[in-house]
């Protein structure tokens, strides 16, 4: 493995953690990623919301409310799948170390895992919504991801800001803005940052400042583009990039604060099961559409935000029950036994 100089993830106390959660392969479970997951899944679903409910078409926030709809596109369009994309790296490289630990061959364990996953995308694709997004993971992950594994760290963390930059280059690409983030998960890992995500630090503080100081003139620009115009393209992804970051951090920071209880027990559960959380959220998106009626392009930023929050209340409230019986959401369970072959265990003693 290539994961020079990081410390192993040793179990630690955590502050208001029980101490003894652990992840399905047995590492122990670190709660800031959960937390940071849940609350992208959150904002994933609120930009989804219109596109999912047009079945299949791709249409832009509703303008109508106002400031409201024009406060959602500041603060919501773009701005979470870089979040997703980068944990997606983070898990990825995690895995590599746990199977490395398991079996002569892990890199076979994350092929097998990747095609589930483009093979569940696909379906999601073709029988749901033309917006999915988890068939260009695995096929980003194929191509980028699982070939890094044989280059030394270096490598990976340098590669990672020059795909960035690429994309921003050629119209803020998805494709080489997703392969970016992934290898700078996966560097992260290699690093030993992860594994120190909650040691008591300054960094988030500092980085989250630096990054919305570097934000506010690129949202400047956005504003004054024409959505037609490349350059509102290339500013909405850098400035997707730059608030994602200071969500992060702001996260990171309140982590460390009273309100850590409070932000692991509504975004945690959210977070260990978005796998099946994001599949769901289609169904009942485009259920809710349906009884609701009417184009979705017409529904408020007001509508968007109460349908969302309504689904996230229903998928919080089962997340949060199921966890209590079982390891793993369900999809995530199913996911783990294709991935190793054999079947993993579900209950909790």
């Amino acid at each position: 493995m290539h994961r020079e100089n990081a410390p192993s993830p040793a179990a630690r106390p955590r502050p208001g953690g029980t101490g003894h959660s652990t992840t399905s392969a047995g590492r122990p479970r670190i709660a800031a990623l959960d937390v940071v997951r849940g609350f992208a899944l959150c904002g994933i679903l609120l930009a989804n919301v219109q596109p999912i409910a047009a079945t299949g078409a791709f249409v832009a926030p509703s303008a109508s409310g106002g400031n409201e709809a024009a406060w959602l596109g500041l603060l919501v369009e773009q701005r979470f799948f870089p979040i997703f994309s980068l944990l997606f790296g983070v898990g990825f490289s995690l895995l590599l170390d746990s199977a490395a630990a398991r079996t002569a061959r892990p890199r076979v364990i994350l092929l097998r895992r990747l095609l589930v996953l483009l093979a569940l995308g696909v379906a999601h694709f073709v029988l749901l919504w033309h917006g999915d997004i988890l068939s260009t993971y695995a096929v980003v992950g194929l191509l980028v991801l699982l070939p890094s594994t044989w280059l030394p760290r270096l490598a990976v963390a340098v590669l990672a800001p020059a795909f960035v930059v690429v994309s921003l280059l050629i119209g803020g690409d998805r494709i080489a803005l997703i392969a970016g983030l992934f290898l700078l998960g996966s560097a992260l890992v290699r690093y030993g940052v992860i594994d120190r995500l909650e040691q008591p630090s300054r960094v988030p503080a500092t980085l989250g400042l630096v990054l919305a100081a570097a934000a506010a003139p690129v949202l400047w620009l956005q504003t004054g583009f024409d959505p037609a115009d490349r350059g509102f393209s290339v500013s909405i992804a850098g400035a997707g990039l730059l608030i994602a970051g200071v969500y992060v951090c702001v996260l990171l920071v309140l982590l460390w604060t009273p309100l850590r209880p409070v932000l692991r027990a509504v975004f945690a559960p959210l977070g260990r099961m978005a796998l099946t959380n994001y599949l769901s959220a289609t169904v009942l998106v485009l259920v809710t559409g349906r009884a609701l009626g009417g184009p979705p392009h017409t529904w408020t930023a007001s509508a968007v935000l109460l349908i969302a929050g309504a689904i996230l209340a229903v998928q919080w409230l089962w997340s949060t029950l199921w966890l209590r019986r079982y390891r793993q959401g369900p999809l995530e369970w199913l996911w783990r036994w294709a991935t190793w072959g054999r079947r993993p265990p579900l209950r909790r003693e």
